[in-house]
């Protein structure tokens, strides 16, 4: 995700520090023109904004508050803008220490697989004071294909973030159960997908649809452990508010199990693979017939 956007600034003619805790993702940029970088606060030294795109809670916390993070060096009145799927305490959390020093805390979260991030087509949660979004806004338009404003607190960004997640989780997760109904029924997948299409017109149904039918898994969009932790998050934040998300107890157990068997580096769609187990469905005669 990260290294699409990056690209996309390039092309619009920023001039991008890149740092990357795997060094090599960050050097395959270079061709591009980014500048690689040893720490996150050579990244954010001298910078108008920082945008930053991580894993979880433990990732950004390291990466903005460690020895070498953000907050040491990022210039007073700079933005840190965080495209991250974190927690909405962690997203307070780094509002008031932003504020403290004088530096602005933005929510810049996205939606969208690898492939749209590299074409421009995220869907941007900006939230925040509403002045500085607009400031930041060509930031914004030059990396997705709209911006929607979640509210002047930046953590509300991240509960649509969160929600939107297990909205796309409950579908792979109706999409498991019908496709395990379709094999073990001896329907072609792939026809009843085409009948969703139909019925939905969904650009993401289609997508995930697709890799769901084809049980393609890999290379991972989205690894499905951060899927889990996206799930789980979203429960908490449910629960914060005093309302329920019974749904995503379903898909987080059916995560878990996922995870059980070894699923954590396949595209989060592998929850198929869990009501295909459930379900008695052959995986090796399936996949020969996708051969």
């Amino acid at each position: 995700m990260g290294a699409g956007m990056i690209r996309n600034l390039l092309r619009a003619g920023h001039e991008v520090s890149v740092y990357n805790r795997t060094r090599e993702k960050a050097e395959a940029l270079k061709s591009d023109g980014a500048r690689v970088v040893d720490s996150p606060a050579d990244a954010a030294r001298n910078a108008e904004a920082v945008f930053t795109i991580l894993a979880d809670d433990r990732a950004m916390t390291d990466v903005v508050f460690g020895d070498r993070g953000i907050a040491a060096t990022l210039p007073r009145g700079a933005a840190h803008l965080s495209s991250s799927t974190i927690s909405v305490a962690l997203g307070r959390r780094l509002e008031q220490e932003h504020r403290g020093r004088g530096q602005v805390y933005l929510a810049a979260n996205v939606f969208g697989r690898p492939e749209a991030a590299e074409k421009k087509q995220l869907i941007v949660i900006a939230a925040g004071d509403p002045q500085e979004i607009e400031k930041f806004q060509p930031l914004f338009d030059v990396i997705g294909r709209k911006t929607f404003l979640a509210g002047d607190e930046p953590w509300k960004a991240n509960v649509v973030k969160l929600c939107g997640n297990f909205m796309i989780a409950s579908m792979l997760e109706t999409f498991s159960e019908a496709f395990a109904v379709m094999r073990k029924s001896g329907i072609d997948p792939h026809l009843f997908l085409s009948v969703v299409n139909e019925l939905f017109g969904s650009p993401v149904y289609k997508n995930y649809g697709q890799i769901v039918a084809d049980e393609k898994f890999e290379p991972a969009g989205f690894e499905l452990k951060l899927g889990l932790k996206d799930v789980r998050q979203a429960i908490e934040a449910a629960e914060e508010f005093g309302a329920s998300l019974p749904v995503a107890s379903v898909i987080r157990n059916h995560l878990v199990s996922a995870l059980a068997h070894g699923q954590e580096k396949l595209d989060w769609s592998s929850l198929a693979l869990v009501l295909d187990r459930a379900a008695g469905v052959n995986q090796d005669a399936v996949r020969e017939g996708a051969n």
